[in-house]
């Protein structure tokens, strides 16, 4: 099969005159944007010329004439006009139209984080440090990972896999050599264990080389926390108190906590008290130099991502599963909302919970969600 560069310079060889770019691909039956790339590397060889007349590119071989009026300036003799393509729009149909409307953008959206991350320096870029969570599709959706240091809530409604993403991103920070810090106010150390056996990920040796530590917290002991930092604040308590008590010394490089709405729900009644408790716990994370993962439960299509309102401000990043339902069909899906000093993409994308895997996410797919 003869290449298209051979093609062109044949047919023009062959025509004898100039010839416009759209004249030259239907001679040569290639495509009109590989030809017009073909035409720009002979010219750049020397092997071709280039004639601009109006809004006409006309094509001749270097050892040709272009045709010349007589006063000697350049014209055009018989050749057919660059026919104007046809512009495609949307058709009658409703569907039709909204489908194309989304699809366009969609397109408008990609393009422009495309822009976004281009435009961030590079300096700027490598004074951060970041972490990958393991989830394969996830990381897609990051530019450089997750900050390191950042708090990020995760939040979903009931059943959404808020729990099995932690666990999943614990898990594979475990493997890597780094040390986890796990803390329930829900789940008993036993039962996480079982859990998350369920998936095929052992934890035991984690725990017996102290890379893990599950720690559970009794509502009881957050209030006689929460009574010693307010004596700390009305300077009745001189010592440094945190707003929890961990076992002995764990430096941990992630943080779990399993969950804000229990946190929450031990102040019940107590709102100005849980907001100065709840300051100081992101305080006590932020000194930890840990990165964190909060879970918080809300509605399946939820418009507060935390149980006060307040917590999704004092973190950095905000995760968000959707349990969305359409016609008989359930459907999951997963958005970074906000994510303080790190590129992501913005659009939900559907993912699956599987026995022995875990979560599976799609992140060239996209989920629509009627929020």
């Amino acid at each position: 099969m003869m290449k298209t560069k051979e093609a062109i310079l044949k047919y023009l060889k062959k025509t004898k005159q100039p010839s416009s770019t759209h004249d030259i691909s239907k001679a040569v039956k290639k495509p009109w944007h590989s030809v017009h790339n073909r035409l720009l590397r002979l010219e750049l060889e020397g092997k071709v010329n280039s004639h601009r007349l109006k809004r006409l590119n006309l094509w001749y071989l270097d050892n040709q004439d272009f045709p010349k009026y007589e006063d000697g300036t350049k014209t055009q003799t018989p050749l057919k006009k660059e026919p104007i393509p046809e512009r495609k729009v949307p058709s009658g149909d409703p569907q039709d139209r909204e489908e194309r409307l989304k699809q366009i953008s969609k397109e408008r959206r990609k393009a422009k984080e495309i822009i976004e991350r281009a435009a961030i320096p590079e300096k700027k870029r490598a004074k951060k440090e970041y972490i990958w969570t393991g989830i394969e599709g996830f990381d897609k959706l990051l530019d450089f990972g997750i900050p390191k240091k950042s708090a990020v809530i995760v939040a979903g409604g009931t059943g959404s896999g808020k729990t099995i993403f932690c666990l999943q991103i614990m898990y594979n920070t475990l493997k890597k050599g780094k040390k986890c810090l796990f803390l329930t106010l829900e789940e008993s150390k036993e039962r996480l264990i079982d859990h998350m056996g369920d998936f095929g990920w052992e934890i035991e040796e984690y725990i017996n080389n102290k890379q893990l530590l599950i720690h559970r917290i009794n509502p009881f002991d957050l209030k006689r926390s929460m009574d010693a930092l307010l004596a700390q604040i009305k300077g009745e308590l001189l010592i440094e108190v945190d707003p929890i008590i961990l076992p002995g010394e764990f430096d941990p490089d992630i943080v779990f906590v399993d969950s804000l709405t229990a946190i929450a729900a031990a102040f019940t009644g107590q709102e100005e008290t849980y907001r100065i408790y709840i300051e100081q716990f992101f305080r006590y994370l932020e000194k930890t130099k840990a990165t964190s993962f909060l879970i918080s439960e809300t509605d399946q299509i939820p418009t507060k991502y935390s149980p006060t309102g307040t917590e999704e401000f004092l973190a950095d990043g905000v995760i968000v599963l959707y349990i969305t339902k359409n016609k008989s069909e359930k459907a999951k899906g997963i958005e970074i909302l906000k994510l303080r000093g790190g590129g992501h993409q913005r659009k939900i994308v559907p993912f699956i919970i599987e026995n022995k895997k875990g979560i599976t996410i799609y992140p060239e797919k996209e989920l629509y969600v009627e929020i």
